[in-house]
């Protein structure tokens, strides 16, 4: 069995693992079925297969960005390292609250991210990544983009959840999700603590890019949508504290950040790496 072979089957394991999930999730919590809006638990077997997926990307992501000694990095490693954090953030929080109906929309997700290493696995050497400096930017930013990326998932299922709610068709995928406020209230929790993570993320960039790089922080299209997704970020908390936003308000300022967040790296690498061949 070739080396390419062997550094890429982690990640089609986990991909086929996280489809076969969302398969089961669908046809056991949103199928329409003879038992009506009658939706069971989350089983221990299936909060099982759920960690053995993740453990399973985990060692795909841990082979391809240490590997080979020193620390190797690119935009498909990190769409699935965003979402192999979203989903263990999700399998956390599944022990308080129901999250299970939640489910058939994040597995098929995290499945084409996943694969995303498989598809496109070259990598770059990432300078300067024993500078605890540059370790602090990338492990916050990395769980900001994370958090982030889930609340853009939580608020498109909130906006799924309300309208099936104001047309008053009761479903059973309706049934397995959690209740609105539940929903609601894990939105912003997840999004503050994203912003703080985003904060620091933002602030060591800044601090620490002369003393690791040698040079000023650039001021590129990266540099400026990330500032950018801060403020939308920022203003979307303070008018849900201040004015109390919620709902479509809420959903639309959480897209339109992720959106900006999601420019920021993830589509400046796609076209480097992708578009323009630059490793």
């Amino acid at each position: 069995m070739s080396a390419i072979l062997l550094q890429v089957l982690p990640h089609i394991a986990a991909a086929l693992l996280y489809a076969v999930l969302g398969v089961h999730f669908w046809h056991t919590r949103w199928r329409e079925s003879n038992h009506g809006l009658i939706t069971r638990p989350m089983q221990p077997w299936e909060r099982l297969s759920i960690f053995f997926a993740l453990t399973v990307q985990g060692l795909g992501l841990y082979q391809g960005l240490f590997g080979a000694g020193g620390m190797r990095f690119s935009f498909s490693f990190a769409l699935s390292l965003m979402l192999w954090l979203a989903v263990l953030i999700y399998w956390l929080e599944s022990f308080r609250s129901r999250m299970d109906g939640l489910q058939p929309m994040v597995l098929p997700i995290a499945a084409l991210c996943a694969l995303a290493p498989a598809i496109f696995p070259q990598l770059r050497e990432v300078a300067h990544a024993g500078a605890w400096g540059f370790q602090l930017h990338f492990l916050t930013a990395m769980l900001a983009y994370s958090l982030f990326t889930l609340s853009a998932l939580h608020a498109v299922f909130m906006g799924f959840a309300e309208r099936k709610l104001h047309r008053r068709a009761v479903s059973k995928s309706l049934a397995s999700l959690p209740p609105i406020l539940t929903m609601e209230a894990l939105l912003f929790r997840m999004i503050l603590i994203a912003f703080c993570l985003l904060t620091i993320a933002l602030v060591s960039g800044v601090m620490f890019s002369e003393a690791i790089f040698g040079k000023a922080m650039a001021v590129d299209h990266k540099t400026l949508f990330a500032f950018a997704s801060w403020g939308i970020f920022a203003a979307l908390l303070i008018g849900r504290r201040a004015y109390g936003w919620r709902g479509r308000v809420a959903l639309r300022w959480t897209l339109a950040g992720f959106m900006l967040l999601l420019l920021a790296y993830i589509g400046s690498r796609f076209v480097a790496e992708v578009l323009l061949g630059r490793i």
